[in-house]
Order: structure tokens, then sequence, then C-alpha cells
């Protein structure tokens, strides 16, 4: 399948799809923290995923150990998802989900950044940046109170999560604009799901955390969904696309993720639903559709 230059239905409709998978996924982190610390929890899903994922090529035939300059980026992709995963479950020391959400969800504007740089082929319209400025607004709206309630160290996880933000584009950038934008999106995959594996429990042992301290059979079913479902096979749905469609039209739908993971909060632990939540995805849509619209004439 040759690259697109716009979105077809079918993309869309999977990069929807995607968005409802990860904003449950916030879910499942908090009901799967009451009993595995965070950083390792992440790590023990990338050592799950990694045998999935391994399994899944060698049932496809899957060429995963030939010389295709994917060496290099690969690893620094690894290293980059790792550290960006490390940063997001370091920052809920310091900040709330709610307040570190709109830091991490500026991702998408260094994508298109760097995009102008690295990404030649794929240039930002004034209508895709207003459109991703129309989606972060909702963003803003949908947890932008907090931002007036900052605890004494909040900074600091604010911090952390921007460049976790940074990280998130510089990861998706790298496998865009190197060797391994033509890679098979299972060895896209393995290369950052293996580093991770290697690094996060190291850090989570750094960080001195609590590691499996209270194991119980929801804790054990919200970790494989986030194994077998995210790490596994939403992701490798995720790596196809960036290698068959533009990275920044696909990144401007990440803002649905944190709308969607609110109203999966209110139907699966009974959060709180506030109208500020259909004000938001009214925004993100709008925002998205603005993005991805083709141009006049086309």
């Amino acid at each position: 399948m040759p690259p697109k230059s716009h979105l077809d239905r079918s993309a869309i409709a999977l990069m929807v799809v995607l968005c409802l998978v990860w904003g449950v996924q916030q879910v499942t982190i908090k009901l799967a923290s009451a009993g595995i610390s965070p950083v390792l929890q992440a790590g023990l899903r990338s050592i799950g995923a990694s045998v999935l994922v391994w399994a899944w090529a060698m049932s496809r035939g899957v060429r995963l150990g030939e010389a295709d300059g994917t060496l290099r980026p690969g690893l620094l992709a690894g290293v980059l998802f790792a550290f960006e995963f490390a940063l997001i479950f370091w920052a809920l020391d310091f900040t709330t989900a709610s307040r570190g959400v709109i830091f991490l969800y500026t991702a998408p504007f260094f994508v298109a950044l760097g995009a102008l740089w690295l990404l030649p082929n794929e240039p930002m319209r004034r209508a895709q940046w207003a459109g991703m400025g129309l989606a972060f607004a909702g963003i803003v709206v949908l947890f932008g109170e907090n931002l007036l309630l900052p605890s004494g160290q909040a900074w600091i996880g604010d911090l952390m999560m921007l460049a976790a933000a940074v990280l998130w584009g510089a990861t998706t950038l790298t496998v865009k604009s190197s060797a391994l934008a033509r890679a098979a999106p299972e060895k896209m995959l393995l290369y950052q799901l293996g580093v991770s594996a290697l690094v996060l429990p190291l850090l989570a042992l750094g960080f001195g955390e609590r590691g499996i301290h209270a194991p119980t059979a929801l804790v054990w079913a919200s970790l494989a969904f986030q194994t077998v479902v995210v790490a596994s096979a939403s992701y490798l749905a995720w790596f196809w696309l960036i290698r068959h469609y533009p990275a920044t039209r696909l990144s401007s739908f990440s803002f649905l993720t944190p709308v969607f993971g609110v109203l999966a909060g209110a139907l699966l632990l009974g959060e709180p639903l506030t109208p500020a939540v259909f004000i938001a995805l009214a925004l993100v849509g709008a925002g998205i559709w603005i993005a991805n619209r083709p141009p006049a004439g086309n």
C-alpha cells in the first residue's frame, strides 16, 4: 500500500477506535495502580507485549533480523518511548493527571513543528494549525480549571509532562523520517517495546517504587488489557497508520483520547460527567475536521 497524502475513511475510523482504546487505557492504569506501581506497570506491559508482538511477527513470517538500516533509529525510538512513559508516570507524583494531560497533549504541535524540518512531504497548512489549536482548546476547556489550582510542586510535574510530550513527538518523527518508515509495523513496535521492557523496570527500581504490592484479579485484568489490547494490538495499528498516512494529520486525532478517557471514567468508575466534556468533544471534533479537510479545489 503506497503512502497517502490524506486520511481516508478507513484511517479515520481506525484512529477513532484507537483513541477510544487509549482513553479506556487511562481507566485501566488507575485500576492497575492500586496493586502495581506505575513505572513497573508500564515495564511489565512492555515485557508482555514484546512476547506477543514477537509471536505475531513470527507467525506472519516478518523478517525481524535483516539488516535494513533500522537498528539505530529503532534503538533511538525505543529510548524515547521508554523515557516518555517514565516521565508521564513520575510526573504524577508532583502534579495531577488532569493538569498533566494539558501539557502532554501539546505533543501534536511538536510533531507539526518537527515536520516542517524532517517531513517536507507533509506540509502544514494554516487550516491544520487552526484545527489543532481548536482541538487543543477543547482539552483546555475540559481540564483548564486545574491550571488555576496548582500545588507547591505542580510545576515540576508539569515540566515533566511537557518533556514527555516532546519525547512523544520525537518518537513519531523518528519513525516517520527514518528507515523505520519502510519497516514492518511489528519491527517498528518491537524496537520500542524491547528497549522499554529493559529500561522501565530498572527505572522503577531507581525510583524506589513499591512494585507489585496488592495484586487482585481486577489489577491483573487491567494489566492484561494494557498488554494485549493497548501495547500490542493498538500500537501495531498505530504504526501501520504512521507508515501509510501523514503523521501530522494522524496526530491531530490524539486530542480525542483524553475526552474519551473522561467519558470512560464516568461510565466505568462513576466519575462525574460535566457539560465541559461535551463542549470539549464538540471543539475537538470541529478541530479535527478543520485540520483534516482537503484544501479547497480538491
